[in-house]
């Protein structure tokens, strides 16, 4: 099977299986929030994020909150997040930064959404495609194994693997790829014990039946 078509076989298998695939962290109209759920969310589950970010935001709902909350205020309630101590300034500094050179507005691209401290190249793509309808590719740890078992990227670096992703997704695809990734990788493509028994791609999957 060509790769176009096995793409295609891949998403239209993914999407029957997984129709309600989405992010998994919080979301409600304020870019400046899903910017501090997905710097907490380094290291810690999703779950935990949502929870412990409710509480947040309902103390401290704004950039300016933040600031006059102070780092060690942040870290108080940011704790069960983990690495608190670092999470708290990157986000004490994320508030800061966007008041003084952005005036209070997130801005729209990567690049400068990388400027912000704990924002990466995949909470940047996260970031444009959920809030600003970008078309970006979010490559984390599961989309970067699974597409590689899958046969579609290669390598562990997620620049390359990204640029690979994009030359053979439709670009309508790129987002729901990421969540698509994220769902198979924790339901089905685990990293120790992939279920490939159970695995509605085995028999297009050049990587089925191994375990690693």
């Amino acid at each position: 099977m060509k790769i176009k078509a096995r793409v295609e076989e891949i998403l239209r298998r993914l999407h029957e299986l997984y129709p309600d695939s989405e992010c998994t962290l919080d979301l409600d109209e304020d870019v400046f929030h899903l910017v501090i759920r997905a710097v907490l969310s380094a290291q810690c589950t999703d779950i935990r994020v949502n929870q412990v970010s409710k509480v947040l935001f309902e103390k401290y709902p704004t950039y300016l909150d933040f600031l006059e909350a102070g780092e060690e205020k942040i870290a108080e309630i940011i704790r069960p997040c983990g690495f608190w101590k670092t999470k708290s300034h990157y986000l004490y500094e994320t508030a800061r930064i966007l008041k003084e050179e952005y005036n209070g507005q997130m801005p729209q691209d990567q690049d400068s959404l990388e400027r912000f401290p704990g924002v990466g190249r995949k909470v940047a793509n996260l970031i444009v495609s959920e809030m600003y309808g970008v078309p970006a590719v979010v490559v984390d740890t599961h989309c970067m194994r699974v597409s590689g078992r899958l046969g579609l990227s290669s390598g562990k670096n997620p620049a390359v693997i990204e640029k690979e992703l994009m030359k053979i997704l439709p670009d309508t695809e790129w987002a729901p790829f990421g969540h698509l990734m994220v769902d198979h990788g924790r339901a089905v493509c685990t990293a120790r014990s992939p279920k490939c028994e159970i695995c509605t791609l085995s028999d297009i999957c050049p990587s089925s039946g191994r375990k690693a």
